[in-house]
């Protein structure tokens, strides 16, 4: 169907996010991207969580630690894989 497939912090949720653990196997990293949700739900993996709760850009590392976990594969080939999907879909330079 040509579908990109975006995963938010939820995937760092013990409780919420088990389901997106049991589905990630079945997206083709080349149509998978990460993202933040942010302003909303900061990932719960973060060992000190903001007191204001704001998630932001710069929490994107936790979404792909649990990605990366989930897949069993390391950090920097998911991280190159989704970088590599979201600047083709973005139309970015590199």
């Amino acid at each position: 169907m040509g579908l990109h497939i975006g995963i938010t912090g939820w995937i760092c949720d013990e409780r919420r996010g088990m389901h997106l653990r049991e589905l990630l196997h079945e997206i083709p990293l080349d149509r998978l991207m990460i993202e933040t949700d942010a302003p909303f739900l900061a990932p719960r993996t973060m060992p000190t969580r903001p007191k204001d709760g704001r998630n932001e850009p710069a929490y994107l590392t936790y979404v792909l630690v649990a990605v990366a976990d989930c897949l069993a594969k390391p950090l920097a080939v998911v991280a190159e894989a989704t970088t590599k999907t979201a600047r083709e879909f973005f139309r970015l330079e590199d």
